[in-house]
């Protein structure tokens, strides 16, 4: 465990940059040729940052065309979220979809207008886990088999400084909070690494590429910004002065050259934002592989602040029945606000979906439609009186390798998504808040069967992400996208009681 304050104190000062210069330098560069990032999220918890932006569960070109001419407040968005749910998939199954993604949104945008540019961001988690390299190295073979354009480098940059994830000296750390406030604990160093899919070793980043590209990457071939670079202009100095840093710094980068970026405030994804942009307008093509909060710097969006239940529900009107609250993570802090919730909220009915009970059903019979019924029924019934909290059970059922670890996880959501899809359309409950990644994406697609929403921004500061959903049987249910490894203890209680009529 490290200092913070010691580990930044060998670096400068962060430059102050405001949102606006951002979105002015990306629309300056844009010209009559406008741009569009499309961000292919591998859990929906990616949208946790941004607000106002259109995100689609199904990537046909009709999809993207919807998504291309829609307007918010005027005008059309600078990126479009797609919910690939890749991290559930195997690698055969993520490079399938990935491809799909970028064909699509590519014969999309040459159809709505041949100037319309795009950019494209893999999103994926701040703690490392995803398929790295290859979701990456699929957007860039799918983009030269399209057009014939070569990506000269990949830009990745984890850190999430809202829920405490950094980056500094090459290296990603995790914030501590509580009594361990004020350090930092490498990001190998935590459960976060030890994930049965996607587990690793090494939190230098540069390091981190290599183990995870199976050394086609060296350590060493791997183009490092770290603060002295992205901090370039010193805090009472010229922006551009940093943007210039950054972009020779990646004048080197060709053939898909991993870039890493220190991050550790909002200001720093600032700076790189106006670096990038300088880079490109030098010609250098670049793919993205981030965590939440990139987008929303990289756009030049400024910060939503977190939104009141009043706002929540501010284009519908609030059903009189119940809430549900749907929670499938397994992580620490999941398991923790689970409990914070559960205490605390005691109008609220628990229904717990047993997962060896859930398994051996599949195994006995071949289908679990029987206990399915049983907490369907016990749902809607409760659903009558007040909020209903829905939990797999806590005891994380191990398995010999990673895909069979994936089989049980889609195994579980599949019951998930069948309880919340029969519920929906027997009695529609007041709000949905689904808890964890994997849960959180096969409940919007097809639980509540969301085929295009709004993300409207976060229900906590910088994460914790609402939608509207526009379409389908889900239409004017707020529903909340709650990734299983942020906030603190008392974060699923704070959003609960801003969304419940009896909490």
């Amino acid at each position: 465990m490290h200092v913070e304050a010691e580990v930044l104190a060998a670096f400068p000062a962060e430059v102050q940059i405001p949102a606006r210069l951002v979105a002015e330098g990306l629309d300056a560069s844009s010209g009559t040729s406008p741009r569009v990032f499309v961000v292919l999220d591998d859990d929906p918890t990616g949208t946790q940052s941004v607000a106002d932006l259109p995100v689609l569960t199904r990537w046909e070109v009709a999809d993207f065309a919807w998504a291309f001419a829609h307007e918010i407040n005027g005008r059309r968005q600078r990126a479009v979220y797609v919910l690939t749910n890749t991290r559930s998939l195997d690698p055969a199954g993520a490079a399938a979809r990935n491809g799909a993604v970028v064909r699509n949104a590519l014969a999309a945008a040459a159809s709505a207008d041949p100037a319309l540019r795009l950019s494209f961001v893999s999103r994926s988690d701040s703690t490392l886990r995803g398929h790295y390299p290859l979701e990456p190295d699929v957007i860039a073979a799918t983009v030269t088999e399209v057009n014939g354009e070569t990506s000269d480098g990949v830009v990745i940059v984890p850190a999430f400084p809202d829920a405490g994830r950094v980056t500094i000296g090459g290296v990603h750390y995790m914030r501590g909070t509580g009594d361990d406030a004020g350090h930092l604990t490498p990001v190998a160093e935590t459960e976060f690494a030890r994930d049965a899919s996607f587990g690793f070793a090494n939190s230098e980043m540069a390091k981190y590429v290599e183990e995870k590209s199976k050394g086609r990457f060296p350590a060493d071939s791997v183009i490092v910004l770290d603060l002295n670079i992205i901090r370039a202009a010193g805090p009472d100095g010229d922006p551009a002065v940093s943007a210039k840093a950054i972009a020779d710094a990646l004048d080197a980068a060709t053939d898909s050259t991993p870039i890493v970026a220190d991050i550790v405030t909002e200001n720093d994804l600032r700076a790189l934002a106006l670096g990038l942009e300088e880079a490109e307008r030098r010609g250098k093509k670049l793919l993205y592989r981030v965590g939440p909060p990139f987008v929303r710097a990289r756009i030049g969006q400024e910060i939503r602040a977190e939104l009141s239940g009043e706002e929540a529900f501010a284009r519908t009107t609030p059903s009189e029945a119940g809430g549900l609250i749907i929670v499938g993570s397994h992580v620490g802090v999941t398991t923790r606000q689970l409990k914070a919730l559960t205490e605390q909220h005691s109008a609220a009915r628990i229904v717990e979906i047993d997962v060896e009970k859930l398994l051996a059903a599949e195994t006995e019979t071949g289908g679990a439609d029987g206990y399915l019924d049983e907490t369907v029924d016990a749902v809607v019934q409760a659903l009558h009186g007040g909020d209903v909290i829905v939990h797999t059970s806590r005891l994380l059922i191990k398995a010999g390798d990673a895909a069979e670890s994936l089989r049980i996880a889609r195994t579980v959501s599949a019951a998930v998504v069948a309880v919340v899809n029969r519920t929906l359309n027997t009695f529609p409950p007041r709000f949905v808040i689904a808890k964890g990644g994997i849960t959180s994406s096969d409940v919007a697609a097809h639980g509540l069967e969301i085929r295009h929403a709004i993300v409207r921004g976060p229900m906590l500061p910088g994460i914790v992400s609402l939608w509207e959903p526009v379409d389908g049987p889900a239409e004017g249910i707020p529903y909340v996208v709650f990734a299983g490894n942020v906030g603190d203890d008392q974060s699923l209680v704070q959003v609960t009681r801003k969304l419940s009529n009896t909490f």
